[in-house]
């Protein structure tokens, strides 16, 4: 079976939509490694692809040993054709809590650590004038919301840094995707009642067809994009009005 991307790599894979999208493009024929923290999921989707996707335990804020880990996944797939940054943390919150140990987190995993992955990503395909970077951000980027304002800070930054790398990289034939899922089932949500949940099967699915089809952007289900319109664009004095 050919492959739009022989060789992938997956940051945040052990579980969620990382680990689906991991199954889903060594499905295609695809190498895909896979970096998280738990090696026992990470050996399990191993076995589940028939060895196509290779385990690499390692924890996103471990920043000194991050580039040494990069280098040695590139070598182990022989190069690389797709980088897909997906770790992301959202610590339940309540309304008046101000808990900065909480906050650092959401910031350095959906953040910084993302920053750091994708640069050393976006500087291979730079040389090699080919490549697709993604993030994986979420609606929550798109509008500050009460319940969670450092959590959508830390998503409207990885938004923000990923249109800046599309600007950046798209002159050296690197395409930069975007990828703004709702709310998807996975052990981050679980618990949450939240609208137009899907499954992480239905979000990874969306998300591949995204990255074969050539986007730079995409809201995942795409109902999401005029919803998001729409929230973006109610006046400040009434967002502060309503329960979002």
């Amino acid at each position: 079976m050919s492959t739009a991307f022989p060789r992938a790599l997956i940051v945040g894979a052990s579980s969620g939509i990382g680990a689906t999208l991991a199954l889903k493009l060594a499905g295609t024929g695809a190498k895909v490694a896979a970096v998280a923290r738990r090696q026992a999921e990470l050996d399990a989707l191993a076995a589940q692809s028939n060895g196509r996707v290779l385990p690499y335990a390692g924890d996103v804020l471990d920043y000194a040993a991050t580039p040494a880990l990069f280098d040695r996944i590139v070598d182990d797939l022989g190069g690389l054709d797709l980088f897909i940054y997906n770790a992301g943390v959202m610590p339940p919150v309540e309304e008046s809590e101000y808990n900065f140990d909480k906050d650092r987190q959401m910031i350095e995993v959906n953040f910084l650590a993302a920053v750091q992955w994708s640069n050393l990503a976006a500087a291979h395909f730079e040389a090699a004038r080919a490549g697709v970077l993604c993030g994986v951000s979420s609606v929550a980027g798109e509008r500050g919301r009460r319940g969670s304002p450092v959590y959508t800070a830390s998503k409207a930054g990885l938004t923000a840094y990923f249109e800046a790398m599309r600007n950046r990289l798209t002159r050296y034939g690197v395409r930069v995707v975007t990828i703004k899922p709702g709310p998807v089932e996975t052990p981050m949500t679980a618990g949450l009642k939240l609208p137009l949940m899907i499954t992480a099967d239905q979000a990874a699915n969306e998300i591949v067809s995204a990255l074969e089809g050539g986007a730079t952007e995409a809201f995942v289900p795409g109902i999401w994009r005029p919803i998001m319109f729409v929230v973006r664009n109610v006046p400040s004095f009434v967002f502060t009005k309503t329960n979002i």
